[in-house]
């Protein structure tokens, strides 16, 4: 056996030696996501978009395991950008198939936090990589940065509160790129047709638009 191999098999015994306690406490996390098989959930949708003019409004979300999230507003619609609603925890971890190693650590909103870079198996997968800020502690998410090919990069943050047992929210926010958002089409009376969305897009000091639930309740799997 020659040294390039040698070389080969060592930097792989290497890396193998940090990504294993990395694998090991996402499946926990995994783990704790799966206890929950469905839920119902109502909660108030706050809408942050420079082109649009959007109350506050009651929603209803729902949920199946492994990943089906609707979330409807009065009316039936809502502002997420596509693709938004598929990239949740679930729908990261469920399959299994993913590589994952440390980040480093990183003291986010006055908690220590071990940042773990997730790359699918999946060369097919439309998400490139995740960045997830992991509480060791309670096997929960605090954030998670999703880098997908065909529609850009989210950032969901959460804060958790009575059901963090069942790794829920209290709040979620996601974030966007404003860069390329389409605007829905059910939506085009909401806002004032003479606006030139690029140019109020650029206006915005960090180009993003957000959209935060506030949850209220949750029944969880009731049915």
């Amino acid at each position: 056996m020659n040294r390039f191999n040698l070389l080969i098999i060592f930097s792989l015994a290497f890396l193998s030696s940090f990504s294993q306690p990395t694998d090991l406490l996402i499946q926990k996390v995994a783990a704790k996501l799966a206890t929950v098989k469905s839920y119902e959930a109502s909660g108030t949708l706050k809408t942050d978009v420079p082109f649009l003019k959007l109350p506050l409004s009651e929603v209803q979300i729902s949920f199946k395991y492994p990943d089906q999230l609707i979330i409807k507003k009065e009316g039936g619609v809502t502002v997420l950008p596509k693709g938004g609603l598929k990239i949740s925890m679930n729908s990261l971890l469920v399959d299994g198939k993913y590589t994952t190693f440390s980040a480093g650590r990183i003291s986010w909103k006055g908690r220590d936090l071990l940042m773990v870079k997730l790359v699918p198996n999946d060369a097919n997968s439309d998400v490139v990589i995740s960045t997830l800020y992991v509480d060791e502690k309670e096997f929960l998410i605090r954030k998670a940065i999703t880098t997908t090919k065909d529609n850009g990069t989210y950032e969901i943050e959460m804060d958790y509160g009575k059901y963090s047992k069942w790794a829920l929210p209290d709040r979620a926010q996601m974030s966007f790129s404003l860069k390329d958002y389409k605007l829905p089409k059910a939506i085009t009376f909401e806002y004032d047709a003479g606006i030139d969305t690029k140019k109020e897009t650029k206006k915005t000091p960090d180009n993003k638009g957000k959209v935060e639930i506030i949850y209220s309740s949750y029944k969880v799997n009731k049915g």
